[in-house]
């Protein structure tokens, strides 16, 4: 009975306060053996649960901000490199990176799956967001935002950046008990929506909490990572958010990444009602000059760990031709002796399959295929990206031979012979800093047919700001953490692995680098290796008859396994059934476009 009439009357407080978010808080906080309705109606005395999750005002504790080990040095002089701000035509943007959390919550009884969602705190006078940002809680706080401000308003196209006419809400968290609002703004006729808001009342924002942008300065942009999903049998309609990123990406795509969220209640993230940033001033101004990209090299040059039993090493590539390596020409006999710069090797044009580069067939060819750890160096191409917000320095290790694959069938390895091999391999990985701070933000980790990036506070890292990659066993894929990595079927337990550890083989690029391209920087700035311009194959094509080489592996297994093997066999990569002759780093799609993600 007490407890009843304690109940009774905390209700008729509730009636009377339950707008106020710090007391319905408060009241979550301390007592949680009953469930009400908005309108103080008791629904039952069981824990508030949401999509049979834990309640939404029990908030994990925020993400806490992620710092790289070490400070930034002072970097050299020169351009708008790293000085804060970034003009984009008539428009400067600038980089926000704290944040004042509006909504945290948790959606599971799992730790570490909730997530927050922030506004930006201290924009300078004159700047103006565009949108809120989120994120998941498991990760550090490593987010930004952009906020823009005019600087050239005699354009007879009308000003860059007006206030919304309103706000539409897409989605709340009030009927769950929840706190959180998701607003659309709504521009003027001829104004995008750079993002969405996000409140903790129920009040629309206010018009002067964000701006929309001149449709001619920006380009359209697409969702990428998700970052929340309510989809379950107990939320109608489903709600989900993603992080966003500009549809053309690229060295000399003009869409800028924002930073900002797309939320939808819909099954789809097609046709987004926001845009991105475009940026019209291609004089790359913020980019980093020749000394700014050595200093950065320098400070993040990751340390290239390989696998304490490789035996295919890398080498710089004028070892390679110098040891005997040799040009072939389709319907000749004879083949001939590369120099040291490759200055002798077809220039330009495509790959049309009339040259590849082979071996020596001598006592040296064996020599050759070890590679030589000692001249080995990491070959550097450096261009803008995300319209010259970020600048990538993409690092090229080349191996004179890639060795034969091991296969995984459940517990089993089965190495090959020869299904795997090829001569003259390419694999790179790519540091993208931010032009705003210097900082280094994340790096790709290229993977034989893909990739993958991680953020900055995820990387292994030696020496200061130096990142760790771990170049996997016999096909030199790159990983950021050693483990046994599985190309192919991860559900079924079979593929190709994909062996990294540390060992004391290794190269360190930020010593032991060569710049060979970068084209923003203009004509003659960097002199490009004769052998880059070279873009036939760097091998010969090799057929493998896997299939037989797989038969007799199977011999080896046991008769209850043999037939769920073979059904397997559909599931191998590719690479097992055959591998034209690899080309170099200007063949590649991400020389000029971005990485695959």
């Amino acid at each position: 009975m007490e407890i009843r009439n304690f109940v009774l009357n905390l209700l008729e407080i509730w009636r009377t306060h339950y707008r106020n978010r710090v007391f319905v808080k408060w009241v979550f906080e301390k007592f949680q053996f009953f469930r009400v309705s908005r309108e103080g109606e008791m629904i039952g005395w069981s824990c508030f649960c949401w999509n049979r999750i834990s309640d939404v005002s029990h908030p994990e504790p925020e993400p806490e901000p992620f710092h790289l080990p070490f400070p930034m040095p002072q970097w050299p002089e020169g351009g708008d490199f790293s000085k804060g701000r970034i003009r984009i035509g008539e428009l400067e943007v600038l980089q926000v990176t704290k944040f004042q959390c509006i909504w945290n919550c948790n959606l599971s009884n799992e730790k570490g799956k909730g997530f927050s969602f922030y506004k930006p705190v201290g924009i300078p006078d004159g700047f103006f967001c565009l949108g809120h940002y989120g994120q998941c809680n498991i990760e550090p706080l490593r987010g930004f935002l952009l906020v823009a401000r005019e600087i050239d308003s005699s354009k007879s196209d009308g000003p860059a950046l007006l206030k919304p006419l309103n706000y539409v809400l897409l989605w709340s968290a009030e009927d769950h008990n929840g706190c959180g609002y998701f607003w659309l703004p709504c521009p003027p006729e001829g104004y995008k929506t750079m993002g969405f808001l996000i409140t903790d009342t129920p009040e629309e924002p206010s018009l002067d909490e964000v701006r929309c942008v001149r449709a001619d300065l920006t380009e359209t942009c697409e969702t990428h990572n998700l970052v929340l999903d309510t989809e379950s049998e107990y939320s109608k309609p489903n709600f989900r958010v993603w992080d966003t990123r500009p549809c053309n990406r690229g060295m000399w795509c003009k869409g800028l990444s924002i930073g900002t969220f797309f939320c939808s209640t819909d099954d789809t993230s097609e046709d987004l009602s926001i845009a991105c940033l475009k940026n019209l001033d291609m004089s790359m101004k913020a980019m980093p000059n020749l000394d700014q990209v050595h200093s950065l090299i320098k400070h993040y040059g990751p340390t290239v760990y390989f696998h304490p039993k490789e035996v295919y090493l890398p080498s710089s590539v004028p070892w390679f031709f110098k040891n005997g390596a040799a040009l072939h020409k389709r319907g000749s006999s004879k083949s001939e002796p590369v120099d040291a710069n490759g200055s002798n090797l077809p220039q330009g044009g495509e790959n049309d399959g009339k040259y590849w580069i082979d071996l020596p067939h001598d006592d040296q060819k064996n020599l050759v295929r070890q590679g030589d750890l000692e001249s080995a160096k990491l070959y550097v191409h450096v261009k803008p990206a995300l319209g010259g917000t970020f600048t990538d320095i993409v690092m090229w290790v080349f191996c004179p031979f890639n060795g034969p694959a091991t296969l995984k069938i459940g517990v089993a390895s089965l190495a090959f012979n020869k299904v795997g091999r090829h001569i003259g391999d390419w694999e790179h990985f790519t540091l993208r800093v931010s032009n705003f701070t210097g900082e280094l933000w994340r790096v790709y980790f290229s993977q034989h047919s893909g990739g993958v990036w991680v953020d900055a506070f995820d990387l292994e890292y030696v020496k200061g700001n130096r990142s760790i990659v771990y170049s996997s066993r016999n096909g030199h894929a790159s990983f950021p953490h050693p483990g046994d990595y599985l190309q192919g079927s991860q559900k079924l337990g079979i593929g190709v692995r994909n062996d990294a550890a540390r060992s004391d083989i290794f190269v360190d690029s930020s010593v032991k680098y060569e710049i060979v391209a970068a084209e923003y920087l203009g004509d003659g700035v960097v002199a490009e290796p004769g052998w880059l311009q070279y873009m036939r194959e760097w091998g010969p094509t090799i057929v493998y008859n896997s299939r037989s080489e797989l038969e007799k592996m199977i011999r080896f297994l046991p008769v209850n396994m043999r037939s769920s093997v073979e059904n397997l066999f559909n599931k191998l990569p590719v690479e097992l059934y055959g591998e034209e002759g690899p080309t170099g780093p200007k063949e590649k799609n991400n020389w000029v476009g971005d990485e695959r993600s």
